[in-house]
């Protein structure tokens, strides 16, 4: 599945930002913003994931809704756009894979370079990502910290990545403050009637209530 043509190929840098998205809120749209403007990207492509693999039990919004509250969430930045090519996958939706469909798309732009967006939260489990010492070479990484955490590496991936790899994680960190909310208590807070959580998109909540989402409401 092509990328949307307002989209990327034009850029030379990338960012690639994929998640649940489930739903997605405004900390995620302050991470893109804060991404974009510390390491100058062209462009930002959310990728809603199909089947998280460090996730398999868990429940998800239908797809088409997914990528739907992303567009409504993203609408008005002209230099962002949605991305469904992990929906047209089967199988887990491996990071790895999209990565070399997105350098597929860009083709032989040799100067472009795909800037990876990464919750810090997922440090502690990144060792077990698939293809994870390729994927740390095929782009640059971008670790979104929250205000408070302090997740270190766990020393079984220093052991399998290169030192330049390892310099780029370390190089890549960004810290947001405030905290951003989650799409967990977001859930939670839905299905306990609460119609306009604070850290909703207001398109996002509309369309959530239209549809019936997540309960409650």
């Amino acid at each position: 599945m092509s990328l949307p043509s307002s989209s990327p190929a034009s850029g030379r840098r990338l960012g690639l930002f994929g998640g649940s998205f489930d739903p997605i809120h405004k900390g995620h749209l302050a991470a893109a913003h804060a991404a974009q403007r510390a390491f100058d990207l062209d462009r930002v492509i959310f990728v809603p994931a199909a089947r998280p693999p460090h996730k398999p039990d868990l429940e998800l919004a239908p797809e088409n809704d997914r990528l739907e509250m992303v567009r409504r969430a993203i609408a008005g930045e002209p230099s962002w756009s949605a991305c469904d090519l992990e929906f047209h996958r089967s199988g887990p939706s491996y990071t790895m894979d999209t990565v070399e469909q997105l350098r597929a798309e860009v083709g032989e732009d040799e100067d472009a370079s795909i800037w990876l967006l990464i919750g810090a939260d997922n440090l502690p489990g990144l060792v077990g990502w698939h293809r994870v010492a390729e994927l740390l070479e095929a782009v640059r990484p971008i670790v979104i910290r929250r205000a408070g955490e302090d997740h270190g590496l766990p020393p079984e991936l220093e052991q399998r990545l290169s030192t330049g790899a390892l310099e780029r994680l370390r190089e890549g960190v960004l810290s947001l403050h405030p905290t951003p909310g989650r799409s967990t208590d977001l859930r939670a807070a839905l299905r306990a009637g609460d119609r306009t959580p604070e850290d909703l998109p207001e398109a996002v909540g509309e369309y959530i209530r239209q549809r019936g989402l997540y309960g409650g409401l």
